[in-house]
């Protein structure tokens, strides 16, 4: 498979290796200032840009018939229009907060977590999440997803940075800390006891193999998908 990257910091650097690992071809290396000379070659694209970029190079691929795999976050404002170009040009697009086999199954966890203690009134939920320094966006891409996911279970409403949340408001603590690939923590407090679920990741590796593992997925398909699609956890 000959992928591009659109994105050749630290993340596109990892995909760049596990790619050639898995046997695959790497056509195009994209950083801001490059060009897409190279793009036509590619079987799929996979852009781990910046928030400012990644529109831009998810709609080159979607014009030019390359489908794309997004893992940059803090564009989501733009979502709808994406999808909608999507659709128009008959693309492939899969948009994930985070790649990781794990993470996607955290997803799932914290869904059913949140379910079980909307019964429990005697709870409060709250979310803290610890990225690296270079991270432009907060709260995390993983965050929101989480924090979406306690949303739809439970009488939650929308999320907040502020440490001083509203009723109906879930706080989200965002930290960065140098070298710390990742860390998203849900707590359910009570005057008696906390619950606490927790993922965290050791390296890049795991978003990394995650996004070629959805770009291998997508090739030969047509729509717009996540990686509950990827991995079969609809």
């Amino acid at each position: 498979m000959k992928i591009a990257l659109l994105g050749y910091g630290k993340m596109g650097k990892v995909i760049e290796r596990i790619a050639l690992e898995r046997g695959h071809e790497i056509v195009l290396k994209k950083s801001s200032s490059d060009n897409y000379s190279g793009l036509e070659n590619a079987d799929v694209a996979i852009d781990f840009s910046v928030p400012s970029s990644a529109v831009a190079n998810i709609s080159e691929c979607l014009n030019n018939g390359i489908p794309v795999v997004s893992g940059t976050t803090g564009w989501l404002e733009e979502y709808s229009n994406v999808v909608a170009l999507c659709e128009q040009k008959n693309g492939s697009f899969i948009y994930g907060s985070n790649f990781s086999l794990g993470v996607n199954l955290f997803f799932e966890l914290n869904n059913y977590l949140a379910k079980m203690m909307s019964k429990f009134k005697n709870y409060s939920a709250s979310m803290e999440e610890i990225h690296h320094t270079q991270k432009l966006d907060a709260p995390s891409g993983t965050a929101i997803s989480l924090a979406k996911g306690i949303i739809e279970n439970s009488d939650y409403i929308n999320w907040t940075l502020d440490a001083n949340p509203k009723e109906n408001e879930l706080a989200i603590e965002a930290l960065r800390i140098e070298n710390v690939p990742g860390t998203h923590s849900i707590f359910y407090n009570s005057e008696v006891d906390t619950i606490e679920i927790k993922h965290t990741a050791h390296s890049r590796d795991g978003f990394a193999l995650g996004s070629i593992i959805a770009a291998e997925w997508l090739v030969g398909k047509k729509g717009v998908y996540t990686m509950k699609d990827v991995l079969e956890l609809n």
